[in-house]
């Protein structure tokens, strides 16, 4: 550590401001609202983030959200002692679509792209204290924008996966500065990249790092300034956590330029999965013994490496697996306009599923969840902006310009783990260019830049399929969305009102949706770290909470999140808890019993235990109903249980006999009484027009258990200072029937491939939203209250027929008076440390070896044999058609036995392969090898050998074995797994095969 510099006196030239309070907002186009003098007194009273059309989230299908014209104004006065000469900037952290920023009349500035923060550098149009400023604000919210220079439209303004919530939908800022600053990191707007910290010469086990900092710095002044750049930390407890000092600059007028220091530290905490550990970090400009001026950065320090397949975070390797979450992350009936502690609520809820990586989609998040992901510990990929599939032109030049901004913003946030290039691959040539823009602004943050698929390309640093397994033994290769099929929350299974039967391909109940969320996860879990020479590092479940956008079912919303749109548990929350809870072998074992233990008389019916154990035993009232079959390494099946009351419990245990792992479920009473538990901010709930308070309801028994099988509708009041935001249920709040699209379209039977009998009929459903009589499903749903500017008691009754009612008072408390000096917004939250920092153990333990053999003899197109094993899943071996040469053989350097063969093999999801393996010629596998999302592994009868031959015996058939993956299916199928490129028939397609020996066996 450099030796300590003695503290300089602080003088506040530097505040910074929440712009959120006060705001008017009307919708429409309005002559003359810019103007300082525009009567907007009949306007609605309004704290930002607010879009126009909030009410309609969730209640509509995204194809039918308004937009249009939305006018914001707001009025206020500067502080008396903001200096002459002074800077100010009001930032936007977003608009929806464009927004124009009017000050006092005047244009200040604007912004066109609808996903990054931009600023407006207000200095000089604004009057000082005790004089009025008006702010105004245009915003367009056209689903078909153009740019207003070019005429071109943005690729990612898409009415299927960027949802439409218009106008000011995120937060604003004000920054009040001397003319002597640091910048801020609002690039395309301001032509400004701020501050950037970041640690080097990591010592994971000593704790210690060499920690940089650079500052861009202009002189706004009008003579020479000398001052000393003076970095400073303090750990999240606000102790001393280092300081250190660069050289004395001088800056002349109108000069930028950017100044750094570094020190070696000591003592440090690396944030990490689940442990957000994160330092402010002050850098200062001193002058003549004075702080001019002073930013507090909020960051974490880790080490990071991309290699041989595989992450490492804090040296250790990690194996992906979260959800790849629409970048709006809405709520009903709020859409994007939440307070940031709600952010952390549902980012928590993530990490306490297992999830160790969010991967926003389509555009780049919000500012306060990429600072939420921050504090709870949660990875992210970060995209720029695109809808699917490369673009050229202006709409290229669009992305470039995005992913810059969103670099630029958010390089000091130790989360952000992958830079994304594109939902689709995009070419070589492109992904060089942003790999520039990445080099340029952040070079040393660890970052590894890449791209859906670009599984062969030679720039990108990662890559991986939507829904497919890839491998690698170089860059790492993840899933970014997998296990595509849906399940509303309400739906538990066959035996459970209201009967929902589903569709196994595709629209399913709470079982058969888990049991469907384990087996798509075992296909990465299989391929993990420790398996060979060529891995998977995972995949992200598409998605984590049920989003107003890109529907597939038979409702106005997506449904396959693990939470519902409240952020209620699903039971694939609970799988995931228990397959994820390692960073790459499981660490914790767990288990959980799948849907409840409250049926009818006679009732026999599968039991499903998720468990990661090796053996499950089932007991009914203590009593052994035995041991469950396993399969997908995780699910174990107890077949045709008689129900009888009482307690269900589900004992894990190990290879040894130890039990590790128990989990029971009971049977309840009768629905008795209603149950009322509010969810609030850290702070408690502000009266700020803005904060949200969470209630739970519950239907419980007499004895205060959740009654699982309740679907009471509940109805509720409420009295005080509250605004009622309400929550979500399957249905229609106005009780309209369902009615046939068409005349002549055939009623089907409800639980085919919808929830209703006719198709499409529940797409018309209001799904309860903003409405005060909802119905609980699976006994419990969750509401919200929105504070208005008034402090006081509100009272929360609700009441169903039959039940005893349930009251609820909550204080909302008028918010601290802030003054520019202390944190604000999502700065001022707390981080979570639950999960501890990164475990010095390795993450896996080796259980199976890669055999690599010596040589390779096919029986036809020799030249192309090696392409079978070159670690490039963009190339394969074919043989000519004709039978008898559809054969390749792996000879070894000696003797040797290999138990295990995987195979990836053209046209995996569709093509049926007759194969016979032989070692030596003893045959050790006969068979058709499972249709599959990628790889197959054939087990072989132990036997020592050198020449190992995979011969076809029989012709291919084509049939898919997966044509209900909605998106990836007919002839798409074929395009994705190369089998338009190698007929059927005589010929054996392969696109890697690997010679593994298992060492878990000996």
């Amino acid at each position: 550590m450099l030796a300590a510099v003695a503290p300089a006196q602080v003088q506040a030239q530097r505040a910074e401001f929440a712009f959120n309070d006060g705001w008017r907002m009307a919708t429409g186009e309005i002559a003359g609202a810019e103007r300082s003098d525009f009567d907007d007194a009949a306007w609605k009273a309004v704290t930002l983030p607010h879009a126009f059309n909030e009410d309609e989230a969730f209640k509509v299908d995204i194809h039918d959200l308004k937009d249009g014209i939305t006018w914001y104004r707001k009025r206020f006065v500067l502080p008396a002692d903001f200096a002459p000469g002074g800077k100010a900037f009001l930032e936007f952290e977003g608009v929806r679509q464009a927004g124009d920023v009017y000050v006092n009349g005047m244009l200040a500035g604007g912004h066109e792209n609808g996903v990054t923060a931009f600023g407006v550098d207000a200095s000089k149009l604004l009057k000082p204290a005790p004089f009025e400023n008006v702010v105004a604000v245009r915003v367009d919210s056209d689903w078909k924008y153009k740019e207003k220079a070019t005429g071109s439209a943005f690729q990612w303004n898409n009415n299927n996966f960027n949802v439409n919530y218009g106008g000011i939908h995120r937060a604003v800022r004000l920054h009040l500065m001397g003319g002597l600053h640091q910048t801020l990191p609002l690039y395309s707007s301001l032509g400004t990249t701020g501050v950037y910290v970041w640690a080097g010469d990591f010592d994971i086990k000593g704790g210690a790092a060499t920690i940089h900092a650079e500052s861009e710095v202009r002189n706004e002044t009008d003579r020479p300034r000398t001052f000393i750049y003076r970095v400073a930390l303090r750990d999240v407890e606000g102790k001393p956590a280092g300081e250190f000092a660069g050289p004395t600059v001088t800056l002349a007028p109108g000069e930028t330029r950017v100044v750094a220091a570094q020190g070696r530290l000591t003592g440090l905490k690396f944030w990490s999965w689940g442990y957000g550990y994160l330092y402010a970090v002050s850098t200062a400009l001193v002058e003549d013994g004075n702080t001019v001026d002073a930013v507090t950065t909020r960051t974490g320090f880790r080490k990071t490496a991309f290699g041989q397949g595989m992450i490492r975070l804090n040296d250790r390797v990690i194996q992906v697996h979260g959800y790849a979450q629409r970048t709006s992350n809405e709520w009903p009936a709020l859409g994007t306009d939440i307070p940031p502690w709600i952010s952390d609520f549902s980012n928590a809820l993530m990490v306490e599923s297992g999830g160790n990586l969010v991967r926003w989609m389509h555009i780049t998040p919000a500012r306060q969840d990429v600072t939420s992901a921050d504090r709870v510990g949660l990875m992210q990929a970060m995209p720029a902006g695109d809808a699917e599939s490369d673009v050229t032109g202006r709409r290229w030049e669009q992305r470039k310009e995005v992913m810059t901004d969103a670099i630029v913003r958010f390089r000091n946030n130790p989360s952000i783990v992958f830079y994304e290039g594109g939902n689709e691959n995009i070419s070589d040539e492109h992904m060089a260019e942003l790999k520039a823009i990445r080099d340029r602004f952040d070079p040393h943050g660890g970052r590894a830049i890449g791209s859906r698929e670009m599984l062969s390309s030679k720039v990108a640093e990662y890559g991986g399929e939507m829904l497919y397994i890839n491998k690698s033994a170089t860059k790492p290769v993840w899933a970014m969305e997998y296990s595509r099929d849906e399940g509303a929350r309400k739906f538990q299974d066959d035996f459970t009102a209201p009967f929902h039967k589903d569709n196994p391909d595709y629209n399913r109940n709470q079982d058969s949706h888990a049991a469907e969320n384990v087996r798509r996860w075992y296909d990465y879990w299989r391929e993990r770290p420790g398996g060979g020479g060529r891995v998977s590092s995972g995949g992200v479940n598409i998605i984590f909470s049920d989003s107003n956008t890109h529907f597939r079912g038979d409702n106005n919303y997506r449904r396959s999140g693990e939470v519902d749109a409240m952020r209620l548990p699903k039971e694939g929350f609970y799988a995931h808890q228990v397959m994820w809870d390692g960073w790459v072998d499981v660490e914790r074992p767990r288990a959980h019993i799948v849907g409840h233990w409250n049926y009818a008389q006679g009732t026999v019916k599968d039991v499903l235990v998720i468990a990661s154990a090796d053996k499950v035993e089932l007991k009914l009232n203590g009593r052994s109903l035995g041991y469950g079959r396993k399969s997908d390494g995780f699910l174990f099946t107890f077949d045709k249980i008689a129900w009888t009351p009482g307690r269900l419990e589900a004992v894990g245990y190990d290879a040894r006999g130890k039990v590790v792992s128990r989990h029971a479920v009971e049977t309840t009473g009768e629905p008795a009484a209603l149950r009322l538990t509010p969810r609030t901010g850290p702070g408690g709930w502000k009266a700020d027009g803005a904060d949200l308070a969470l209630v739970d309801v519950e239907v419980v028994d007499k004895q205060g258990r959740r009654v699982p099988t309740a679907l009471n509708t509940i109805s509720f009041s409420t009295s005080g200072p509250v605004e009622w935001r309400g929550g979500i249920a399957q249905g229609d709040s106005l009780g309209r029937k369902p009615v046939l699209p068409t005349s002549t379209e055939p009623e089907k039977a409800a639980g085919v491939d919808q929830v209703t009998k006719f198709p499409g009929a529940a797409r018309t459903d209001d799904n309860f939203i903003l409405s005060k009589t909802l119905p609980v499903e699976a006994g419990v749903n969750r509401v919200s209250l929105r504070s208005t500017l008034e402090p006081g008691k509100v009272t929360v009754t609700a009441k169903a027929e039959g039940l005893s009612d349930a009251t609820l008072t909550l204080d909302v408390a008028t918010p601290a008076k802030a003054d520019g000096q202390g944190p604000v917004g999502d700065d001022a939250l707390p981080v979570s440390l639950v999960r501890g920092p990164t475990p010095a153990t390795p993450s896996f333990k080796p259980w199976r070896v890669t055999v690599r053999p010596a040589q390779t003899i096919a029986g036809s197109n020799q030249v192309d044999a090696r392409l079978a094993q070159d670690d490039d899943e963009m190339t394969h071996w074919a043989s000519d058609g004709q039978l008898a040469n559809a054969w390749i053989e792996y000879r070894l350097d000696k003797p040797q036995v290999v138990d295990e063969l995987e195979l990836k093999l053209i046209g995996w999801r569709l093509r049926s392969y007759p194969l016979r393996v032989t070692v030596d010629g003893v045959e050790v596998y006969r068979g058709t090898p499972a249709k599959s999302l990628g790889y197959v592994v054939l087990p072989l009868k132990p036997l020592k050998g050198s020449r190992l031959r995979i011969a076809l015996t029989e012709p291919t058939v084509d049939r898919d074995a997966f044509g209900k993956i909605v998106e990836v299916n007919g002839a798409k199928a074929s395009l994705d797994t190369g089998a338009e490129k190698v007929a059927a028939g005589g010929r054996l397609g392969i696109v890697e095969a690997e010679l593994h020996r298992r060492l878990d066996r000996r």
